[in-house]
Order: structure tokens, then C-alpha cells, then sequence
């Protein structure tokens, strides 16, 4: 299972060097004047509603300046930079990926943030991190990857301190999803496994979390898929040549399912909060 999640990361077309080819066509270069986060911010946000989505799950965990963060399933390191940023706060950005967890370190080197970021590579449902560690975890739309997602909750409660603040985004499975459709998300997008909006609610209750919260975000994430597929298609001839006519059109037929399944009310998008 983890390695079908690794290989699917390992080809995913939003990677270090397209962070760094975009900044590259954006500037003219990459000498000169030293990047900073904000010259990452339109390339190194994989998820779902951009710097504004991070914001919002900042709000909800409570997270400043005094903030010990952690970014579980932190990918390229994006929303990490932004939290360090933005709220001035000590960020871990744990990731199981190598490719994407080296990515992140250099990312996070390169604009000279190693000081508030740092890139721990490690499996979420076994954190290497001592209990009450952190005051605040978020994830983004990564625990979909994750059979055992129990574990990872339970492992995201050990690590917080009494009173603690959990936020994350995931997708969802509404019933109308079919067992053809899940196979699908599994073997195009190693979505292991995917909750409901009342699933969570239960194994967060069952972990120990209380004030438990889900918000239903199908209606703001199938304005995202839309523009996500409109800026891709745009953005064809340049992904072509980067990766091949047939891993552009692998991940058109990508966009445009996941475009169906959300317009068919068959999936959705869901934040949760919860406090330790």
C-alpha cells in the first residue's frame, strides 16, 4: 500500500523542479535577487483552495507566533512556509515521501525559512515525535491515503498537548459513490481508503478529541476542481513537454473524474477541528 501512495507521488506532476520551472519562467531566472516564500506561494500549494485554505485551518488550530505546529503528510512543504510566515510560528513538516520530503528541505533551504521549518521524514501513524510535543497538527487532504486512519488520529492526539488543537481537509465518500468509482480513486490516486463526514466524527470521538467539528466543502472544492482542470488543460503544451503526451493525458482523465464524482454529489470535500 505505501509503496502504490510513494509511486503515485513519485510521478505527480506538481514536484520541486515544476515549483522551481515556474518560479524560473515567472522571474526571468532563478539568479539574483534571493527568493522568498512568497515567491513559492502559486506553485507549491497541492491541495485544495490555496494559501486561503491554510489560513483558514490556522484560524481553526489556533496557531501564532507561541504555536509549536505540526504539518502531517506535509509534501512539499508549502503550507509549512506559509504558516512559518504568516504566523511566525515553529513549524515540523513530516513527510513519508523521499523525493517530496527532500524537495521540501531544499524548497524551505532556498528561501531561508530552515530556521522556523523543519522537514522530518516519517510515517503518520507512527509519529517520532514524544507526547504533548506540538500545540497545534493540520493536514491537508492526505489522510485519504491512509488505510488506517484510526492510527493517525490516535498518533496526532499523543502528540498534542492537553488542549491542543487538531485541523485537517480530506476527502469524502457521499453513499452514492460505487465500489467501481472507489477502485478507481485507489488505483489512479491510492486513495486507500475514504471516510464520511460522520465517520470522522466518530474515530475523532473515539481517539479521545472533543469539541469535535466537520463542515461539508463540496460546494467551495468543486469551484476549485473546475478551475484545476480549466488551468491544466491551459496549461497542456508545457506539461507535455515536461512529462509525455500520455502522462498528461493520464492525469486529464484524472481531473475530469474527480470533476464527474463531485458534480454527481458523489464526493465532497471535508474540514474537520478538534481539540485534545
Amino acid at each position: 500500500m505505501i509503496d502504490h501512495v510513494n509511486g503515485f507521488y513519485d510521478r505527480h506532476p506538481i514536484s520541486e523542479a515544476q515549483v522551481l520551472a515556474a518560479v524560473r519562467r515567472r522571474r526571468g531566472t532563478l539568479a539574483g535577487t534571493p527568493l522568498t516564500a512568497d515567491d513559492l506561494f502559486d506553485f507549491d500549494q497541492d491541495h485544495y483552495g490555496g494559501l486561503a485554505a491554510v489560513d483558514t485551518l490556522a484560524r481553526l488550530a489556533g496557531i501564532d507566533a507561541r504555536a509549536r505546529v505540526l504539518d502531517l503528510c506535509a509534501g512539499l512543504g508549502g503550507p509549512a512556509r506559509f504558516l512559518a510566515t504568516r504566523r511566525a510560528c515553529q513549524v515540523v513538516a513530516l513527510e513519508l515521501n523521499a523525493g517530496r520530503a527532500t524537495g521540501a528541505a531544499r524548497l524551505t533551504a532556498l528561501v531561508r525559512l530552515e530556521g522556523r521549518v523543519r522537514v522530518v521524514r516519517g510515517d503518520a501513524r507512527a509519529l517520532p515525535f514524544g507526547a504533548a510535543r506540538f500545540d497545534a497538527c493540520v493536514s491537508q487532504e492526505a489522510l485519504l491515503h491512509i488505510a488506517d486512519k484510526g492510527a493517525v488520529l490516535k498518533e496526532a492526539h499523543r502528540v498534542l498537548a492537553p488542549g491542543g488543537r487538531l485541523a485537517f481537509t480530506d476527502w469524502v465518500a457521499r453513499p452514492a459513490l460505487g465500489d467501481g468509482e472507489r477502485r478507481r480513486l485507489h488505483e489512479w490516486m491510492a486513495a486507500t481508503t475514504l471516510q464520511t463526514l460522520d465517520g470522522y466524527r466518530a474515530l475523532l470521538g473515539a481517539t479521545g478529541f472533543t469539541a469535535v467539528t466537520a463542515q461539508d466543502l463540496a460546494d467551495e472544492w468543486r469551484a476549485v476542481l473546475r478551475a484545476r482542470l480549466q488551468m491544466f488543460r491551459a496549461m497542456r503544451d508545457d506539461t507535455v513537454a515536461r512529462l509525455g503526451e500520455a502522462r498528461y493525458e493520464e492525469y486529464d482523465r484524472l481531473y475530469a473524474f474527480f470533476v464527474g464524482l463531485i458534480e454527481s454529489n458523489k464526493l465532497a470535500g471535508g474540514r474537520f477541528t478538534a481539540t485534545r
